[in-house]
C-alpha cells in the first residue's frame, strides 16, 4: 500500500503506535486516498510509518470490527466495498434514526435549534462557494452531528456515529459529487427549514421521506424505502414544503 507522506506519519509520543497507525489509515480513507477493494499491505505500511508489523496489525483489527477493512486469510487485508443493497438498508436506518433525533432536538427546550443550524450551514455556504468539496464535506456532517447532538439522547449519538461512520459518508460522498455544490447547499437549507418547520407530529415521517428522495437521487436507482412511492420522495427533495402529487 502506498499512501502520501503526511504529518500524522510523524512519531507522536502522546499516542501509541498502532493508534497512530489507525489515526493515519482512517485520515487516508476519509481523504479518499485508499479507496474500495485496495490492498493494505502490512510491511509498506509499517515501513512508511516506522513501525513493527505488531501495531499495523492491531490497527488494522480496529479497524476490521468498525467495517472499514476486511481480512481473508489466503489474499489479504483490503479496504472495504459496499454495495448498493447495504448503502440503501443503511440510508434507510439513517433516515428513522435521525428523524428520531429531529423530534428530540425539537423537544429540546434547552438549545436554540434554529441559531445551532445556522452556524453550521454558514460553513456549507462557504464551502460552497469557494467550489471546496473536502470543506463541503466537512460541514455536511458536522450539519447532521449537531442534530444528533442536540437531540440530547445519547444512545442515539452513539448509533447513529457507528452507523455512519466516516466510510459510508465516503462512499456517499463519491456518488453524490455528480451533483452540483450549490444544488447540494440548496438542498440542505431546505432540509433545514423542513426540520424546523414541520409540525412535530409529523416530522418523523418527512425526515424518512427527505432521506428516501437523496437515496434516490444520489444513487439513480429504485428506492430502497419499500414503504413510500418513489415519485413522492423524489418530489419532495426538490420542494420539502410541497403537498406529495
Amino acid at each position: 500500500m502506498r499512501t502520501a507522506k503526511s504529518h500524522s506519519a510523524k512519531p507522536d509520543r502522546g499516542i501509541s503506535a498502532s493508534k497512530r497507525v489507525e489515526a493515519h489509515l482512517r485520515k487516508a480513507i476519509h481523504a479518499g486516498k485508499l479507496r474500495p477493494r485496495q490492498r493494505i499491505i502490512e510491511e509498506d505500511l509499517a515501513r512508511e510509518l516506522e513501525v513493527s508489523r505488531g501495531p499495523v496489525r492491531e490497527a488494522l483489527l480496529r479497524l476490521e470490527r468498525d467495517g472499514l477493512v476486511v481480512t481473508t486469510s489466503r489474499r489479504g487485508t483490503f479496504i472495504r466495498d459496499i454495495s448498493l443493497a447495504e448503502i440503501g438498508v443503511i440510508f434507510r436506518m439513517r433516515a428513522k434514526l435521525e428523524g428520531l433525533c429531529v423530534r428530540y432536538m425539537r423537544e429540546n427546550s434547552s438549545i436554540d435549534a434554529s441559531q445551532l443550524l445556522s452556524r453550521t450551514l454558514k460553513k456549507l455556504k462557504t464551502a460552497a462557494a469557494k467550489n471546496n468539496e473536502e470543506q463541503f464535506f466537512d460541514a455536511d456532517m458536522e450539519l447532521h452531528r449537531t442534530i444528533w447532538k442536540a437531540s440530547n439522547q445519547p444512545l442515539l449519538y452513539r448509533t447513529l456515529n457507528l452507523l455512519m461512520n466516516p466510510y459510508i459518508f465516503i462512499i456517499a460522498r463519491g456518488y453524490s459529487s455528480r451533483i452540483p455544490l450549490a444544488n447540494r447547499r440548496e438542498n440542505h437549507e431546505q432540509y433545514v427549514r423542513m426540520i424546523l418547520k414541520t409540525p412535530l407530529e409529523k416530522i418523523e415521517a418527512e425526515v424518512e421521506r427527505y432521506f428516501g428522495a437523496l437515496y434516490t437521487r444520489i444513487f439513480d436507482h429504485s428506492s430502497a424505502f419499500s414503504g413510500f412511492a418513489s415519485a413522492d420522495w423524489t418530489h419532495n427533495l426538490e420542494n420539502p414544503f410541497a403537498p406529495p402529487l
